[in-house]
């Protein structure tokens, strides 16, 4: 029986791009272009194969299911308002998670089980993994890349160490430069730790650059090693460089890293950021620390609804603590009686009930199982009243990631910029840019949470969760420290401030001009 023609197209359409297609992928393909004339067909395969090389792909055999996502992606609706695509909400917990492999220097997908009672290997992967994806970016920076031979000057390339290789040095060697984890082994003595090894530093003479230094945050660390005392002798502490997310994107393609229901990342998607510009009007309205036991806060909210009710925003996004005081006996009724109060407000502007969307990112005081992080989204019997009545209610864990048309957003809920200056080995000289230096800091980490987990406790197979890698487009950390914004690395990261604190103060995204407003209900 001759070959069928179009199978032994497909076949070696795949073949051409470095590409083996199992039997059933190619009987699926045959199956949806039979109808198709050549240059229908010539102009799906070439789709498909484009959608594929976006993918970070374990392998090069393609399946049935790989190509049945590749093709979910070729068919996206051209009405993007139609697409489940365009407005997501991703729950932390079903983050994907993504392991960087040294020899293949890939981020390929760990399929290990996650537990919220993990193991002694789950702890000690944090550390590992949060170390790779530093070392990885930082060795591909234009001040750590490998010289070219015949380059004109090659005055301001550098070279990264290990400790170990510090350690083996002979003689004194000045301007050695380690990417290292700063650790407290023993008391009041500082250590500089990376996967090889480890050793003592002295700290007395450096000279901190921008950030906030503190235990079990990754450093560039220069100096030299004093073999009599057996001590790195430190000249300088600096962050390493955070990676802009264009760059990360074209060494990994387009793997969806982030979440949600797209095969692949969702800025690399014309449509979506076509319609994204179109719709000028689209706004996220942030208020943090939204006390429904007080009066005065609830007034203000109705009046800031009202002012909103002929543009509903495309989300509000409600931050806590959802009560002024800490969690006590009586507080559970009082959420239930606050969110009650809540959705009779809103029950009177239609137009936001059925236009808006409501996203409630719990606080550290608000009820729940406790300080660890990620943390699960507020019980379902406390936000019962207010969810029977609206439809577009989403109640989100903490941190939670949002999808817009070709923008990702991380919003999280924490008092950090304290925390972190409870823990600064050594105090930022400029404290009054302590937003510039958090902002810095977690964007060098790819992390949320760049502290000892005793500080700050976090589930050790959720790790993942907190990262920021790739940078996403928009970072919101709800403190109760005053508003800011930073633009940093492609990223805009602000603090909404406290709602009422500040003067009943609060801050609106404009996506579709990348900026943001401050607002203010007036007394």
């Amino acid at each position: 029986m001759p070959p069928d023609p179009l199978r032994s197209k497909i076949v070696k359409t795949f073949k051409l791009h470095g590409l083996t297609l199992r039997s059933e992928g190619s009987t699926y393909l045959q199956s949806l272009l039979r109808e198709s004339d050549v240059s229908e067909t010539e102009e799906a395969l070439s789709r498909i194969i484009e959608v594929l090389s976006n993918l970070n792909l374990p392998s090069p055999v393609i399946d049935k299911t790989v190509l049945e996502s590749a093709v979910s992606e070729c068919n996206d609706d051209v009405q993007p308002e139609n697409s489940d695509k365009m407005f997501n909400v991703v729950d932390v917990f079903s983050a994907p998670r993504y392991k960087y492999n040294c020899e293949r220097k890939k981020l390929l997908p760990d399929t290990s089980p996650k537990s919220l009672f993990g193991d002694a290997s789950d702890k000690t992967r944090i550390i590992k993994d949060r170390y790779w994806l530093v070392m990885q970016r930082t060795q591909r920076h234009d001040l750590f890349t490998p010289p070219v031979p015949g380059a004109s000057s090659q005055s301001n390339k550098f070279s990264l160490q290990t400790v170990e290789q510090v350690l083996g040095q002979q003689g004194e060697h000045n301007h050695t430069i380690v990417l290292a984890m700063v650790v407290q082994i023993e008391e009041g003595k500082y250590y500089l730790e990376d996967p090889s090894s480890h050793m003592l530093c002295d700290l007395s003479a450096a000279k901190f650059h921008v950030g906030m230094f503190t235990e079990n945050t990754f450093v560039l660390a220069e100096g030299s090693f004093d073999e009599v005392n057996s001590v790195f002798k430190v000249t300088g502490v600096g962050l390493p460089p955070p990676e802009p997310p264009r760059i990360t994107r074209n060494y990994f393609g387009n793997t969806n890293f982030f979440g949600g229901p797209a095969a692949q990342c969702v800025s690399s998607v014309q449509l979506l950021k076509d319609y994204e510009r179109e719709k000028q009007n689209a706004m996220f309205v942030f208020v943090s620390d939204v006390w429904l036991d007080q009066p005065s806060v609830l007034s203000k909210l109705k009046t800031m609804f009202t002012g909103y009710s002929k543009v509903p925003p495309l989300a509000f996004v409600f931050f806590g603590n959802f009560t002024s005081d800490q969690c006590h006996k009586d507080t559970v009724m009082k959420m239930r009686a606050g969110f009650k109060a809540l959705a009779d407000i809103l029950s009177s502007f239609p137009s936001l009930c059925s236009d808006s969307h409501f996203l409630f990112i719990p606080g550290r005081q608000d009820p729940g199982p406790g300080p660890v992080l990620p943390r699960p989204a507020l019980p379902a019997s406390i936000v019962e009243p207010l969810t029977r009545k609206l439809t577009h209610v989403h109640m989100c864990s903490n941190p939670v990631r949002v999808q817009y048309c070709s923008q990702e957003m991380v919003f999280f809920r924490e008092n950090l910029i304290n925390k972190m200056c409870r823990h600064c080995i050594k105090f930022p000289q400029r404290s009054e840019e302590l937003h510039v230096h958090l902002a810095k800091t977690l964007l060098s980490q790819g992390h949320l949470a760049p502290l000892p987990l005793h500080a700050m406790p976090v589930y050790w197979s959720h790790d993942h969760a907190l990262r920021l890698y790739p940078i996403p487009d928009v970072v919101v950390v709800a403190d109760k420290y005053d508003a800011f914004s930073v633009s940093a690395s492609d990223c805009l990261m602000f603090n909404p401030g406290s709602f009422p604190k500040s003067n009943f103060s609060f801050k609106v995204y404009l996506p579709a001009l990348k900026k943001i407003e401050n607002c203010e209900i007036a007394a």
